[in-house]
C-alpha cells in the first residue's frame, strides 16, 4: 500500500507557496523525480519551480482554478495524454474566511467551497479515477486541517470545508484500499503560510478587519510553525499510509478532545470569539 518517493511523480495543488511550496520542495529532496504543480496564478509558482529543480526534480506547472471542474478535466485529460498519471495526488489549495457565518456573504461561501472543498473532489475523483484505471496503485492526500475536529465561531466556513474534506478522505480510503490507492488526511494546525494575510473578514469594517488581520499575523509569527514541517509529516504519511495526521500540538489536543468530549469543544467554541 506504500509509495516510494524516489523516482515517483507527484502533483500539487495550491503549490504557490505555504504548505504547497514547501511540500514541493520536500518531495524534490526526497527523489520525487517529477512535479505537476498547479495553482490559480502560474507565476506565483517560479519560486516553488525553481527550488524544485535545484533539488533535482523536473517540473510541470498548470495556472488552473482548482474550483473550476472543467478545467481540472482538462488537465486531468492533458496529463494522461502527456507526462503521465502522477503516483501522488497532493490536493493542498486553500482559502480562508473568518466571521460569523451568518454574516458571510452567500459569494465568499460558494468561494470557499469551491476552492477548500470541490477543489479536493475534482483532484479525488479525477486522479483517482487515472490511479484506479492504471492499476498500479498511488496514494492522495488531502490537507485538510485541525479546524476540521472542532466547531467554531471564528471560522465556521473555513471549518465546514475542511471537516467535509477529512470525511471524504475517510470514506475514499476504504474505496480504494482494495486498489493500494492510500489516502491521507493531513490536518495542520496554525502554520506560518500567510494565510491570515489573504483571508477575508465578514461582518467587519474595514478598519476592524485590518485590526484582525494584524492580531492574526501576530498570532501567526509567534507560533513560527514553518510549512516545512506540514511537509515532512505529509512524506511521512505517504510513507507509512497513515489515515489522520494531526500536525501541531492545537490539532492533536482538538482532535483528542473530539474523540472523548465533544461537548468540550462546543464550550471552547462559545468562550473564544472575534
Amino acid at each position: 500500500m506504500t509509495v516510494a518517493l524516489r523516482g515517483a511523480s507527484a502533483l500539487i495543488t495550491g503549490a504557490g507557496g505555504g504548505i504547497g511550496g514547501a511540500t514541493a520542495v520536500r518531495f524534490a529532496r526526497e527523489g520525487v523525480r517529477h512535479l505537476v504543480l498547479i495553482d490559480i496564478d502560474a507565476r506565483s509558482v517560479q519560486r516553488t519551480e525553481r527550488l524544485a529543480r535545484e533539488a533535482g526534480a523536473e517540473v510541470t506547472v498548470f495556472g488552473t482554478d482548482v474550483s473550476d471542474a472543467g478545467a481540472m478535466q482538462e488537465l486531468a485529460e492533458s496529463l494522461e495524454g502527456g507526462p503521465g498519471v502522477p503516483d501522488i495526488i497532493v490536493n493542498n489549495a486553500g482559502i480562508g474566511i473568518a466571521g460569523p457565518f451568518l454574516d458571510t456573504p452567500l459569494a465568499d461561501l460558494e468561494r470557499i467551497v469551491g476552492v477548500n472543498l470541490w477543489g479536493a473532489v475534482h483532484g479525488c475523483r479525477l486522479f483517482g479515477a487515472q490511479l484506479a484505471q492504471r492499476g498500479r496503485g498511488g496514494h492522495i492526500v488531502n490537507v485538510a486541517s485541525a479546524a476540521a475536529f472542532a466547531p467554531s465561531t471564528i471560522l465556521p466556513a473555513y471549518s465546514m470545508t475542511k471537516a467535509a474534506v477529512l470525511m471524504l478522505s475517510e470514506c475514499l480510503r476504504v474505496e480504494l484500499a482494495p486498489l493500494h490507492i492510500g489516502v491521507s488526511a493531513v490536518c495542520p494546525g496554525i502554520i506560518s503560510t500567510g494565510i491570515e494575510q489573504r483571508s477575508v473578514y465578514a461582518g467587519s469594517d474595514p478598519a476592524t478587519v485590518d485590526a484582525r488581520r494584524r492580531a492574526a499575523t501576530r498570532i501567526y509569527r509567534l507560533r513560527r510553525y514553518p510549512a516545512d514541517r506540514v511537509a515532512r509529516r505529509i512524506v511521512a504519511a505517504i510513507r507509512r499510509n497513515s489515515a489522520v495526521v494531526p500536525v501541531t500540538p492545537e490539532a492533536h489536543l482538538l482532535r483528542g478532545i473530539s474523540r472523548v468530549a465533544p461537548g468540550l469543544n462546543r464550550r471552547l467554541a462559545a468562550t473564544i470569539r472575534l
